[in-house]
């Protein structure tokens, strides 16, 4: 039907099919959802107005499409022990609005992790609505370890008096340990947000310390190691239910998007199962082979390893930029980003590091030996980089190996 009516979109999505199939995906933060989430968002939900939340709506015919958030909803609280859950952001940036609002005035006092350390957009960077509607502060880490500073922390909370602190990181590769921001933040009379965007999976799974117990909020996205539709979520007590439904919506959104929220609980029906837990674990197991290998052919690794499903590559050795690293395992058909490193000497947009993930090249079954077959071509690529004949016959060879693992079981990658 779509190659009849739109032969041009048709055809774009047909050479992302192909891209897909003919990459490996080190991007921590991207994964391929099942087709059973692609076609509950790909379904008739999508015509559905639903403004409000279920069986409080401001529109019509709305009793399955409250069945169906109702359902995501008590999924997500079954998965992740919590008494409230709002399904209804459209992304982690704006579940992390919500919470903002939700508690705080604009002018209030926030503390978050520096960008440049590891954080994200959201958590008060000057660019973002985080950091030019409220106060923000930020923490960092410790210059010898790279690991979060408790001490320094608990110094800028009692030196600034945060009303909400963030804890949470896009780019750190160690455990959080959710209890000593809690502890910071009872001295100090603030909220505690956990953005668990990146480590939601392996929350979910048992494989890092869930924050449950010690966050009034918890944000998320089920896109990332939840390996679900884009989409946000908020966690919280019972106690805060209301405020965090009023700043959703009204607050910052209208309609919910119906499609994509059965998409959720689609995914947090998955990540429900034991097969879940198990893809988690080998998620790990590959990140862990991802960090000794690189170490073992010397390249260093911001905190000197990782606990989770991703490693930040300090290339300054090697006398490449985390842009150029990006470029040219691009072109051999490996897909990272840059990164900046904790003290990084280069801006943002070129860096001096990479980071790598392994959700998305597990879920495509790829374990141990793989992760080092594909360190092979990442380090043929770097030092290769000057010869384009020879990025050209990497690139032959990284499409047939990846190739051999489908993005979905029962598919192929013959696009």
């Amino acid at each position: 039907m779509l190659r009849t009516v739109d032969s041009e979109i048709y055809s774009l999505i047909r050479k992302e099919e192909k891209r897909e199939c003919d990459t490996i995906n080190l991007i921590a933060s991207e994964n391929y959802a099942s087709r059973a989430v692609l076609a509950a968002v790909g379904s008739v939900l999508t015509d559905k107005y639903a403004e409000g939340y279920p069986a409080r709506r401001y529109y019509g015919g709305c009793h399955l499409v409250d069945d169906v958030e109702f359902t995501a909803c008590r999924r997500a609280e079954k998965l992740f022990g919590v008494e409230h859950a709002n399904v209804q952001p459209h992304s982690g940036s704006q579940a992390n609005m919500a919470v903002y609002l939700a508690v705080l005035q604009p002018g209030d006092t926030i503390l978050g992790m520096d960008l440049s350390a590891g954080g994200h957009l959201t958590h008060g960077a000057r660019v973002n609505f985080s950091g030019k509607f409220f106060r923000a502060f930020y923490y960092g880490v410790n210059r010898e370890t790279e690991m979060l500073d408790f001490a320094h922390i608990a110094e800028l909370a009692h030196r600034y008096k945060p009303k909400l602190i963030i804890c949470g990181a896009s780019a750190y590769p160690r455990r959080i340990p959710f209890e000593k921001f809690a502890e910071i933040a009872a001295d100090v009379h603030a909220f505690v947000c956990a953005d668990i965007a990146h480590i939601a999976g392996l929350v979910a799974a048992g494989f890092h310390p869930s924050p449950v117990k010690h966050a009034h909020f918890i944000t998320g996205t089920t896109h990332k190691t939840l390996r679900g539709t884009r989409g946000g979520f908020i966690l919280t007590r019972r106690q805060y239910a209301d405020d965090i439904d009023r700043a959703v919506f009204p607050g910052i959104q209208g309609g919910p998007l119906l499609h994509v929220i059965a998409g959720k609980a689609v995914t947090f029906n998955e990540a429900l199962k034991p097969s879940f837990k198990r893809y988690q674990q080998q998620v790990i197991k590959n990140a862990l082979v991802l960090s000794s290998e690189l170490q073992s052919r010397g390249y260093r690794l911001v905190t000197g390893g990782t606990d989770n499903h991703l490693v930040l590559v300090d290339l300054r050795s090697r006398g490449i930029t985390g842009l150029e690293a990006q470029d040219v395992l691009e072109k051999v058909g490996i897909i990272t980003n840059r990164n900046a490193i904790p003290h990084d000497p280069l801006p943002p947009a070129i860096a001096s590091g990479i980071r790598l993930g392994t959700p998305a090249v597990t879920t495509r079954g790829m374990k141990e030996k793989e992760i080092v077959k594909i360190l092979d071509f990442i380090e043929e690529a770097i030092a290769s980089r000057n010869s384009q004949g020879q990025l050209a016959a990497i690139r032959r060879r990284v499409r047939e190996f990846a190739r051999q693992f489908p993005i979905r079981p029962g598919g192929t990658c013959e696009a």
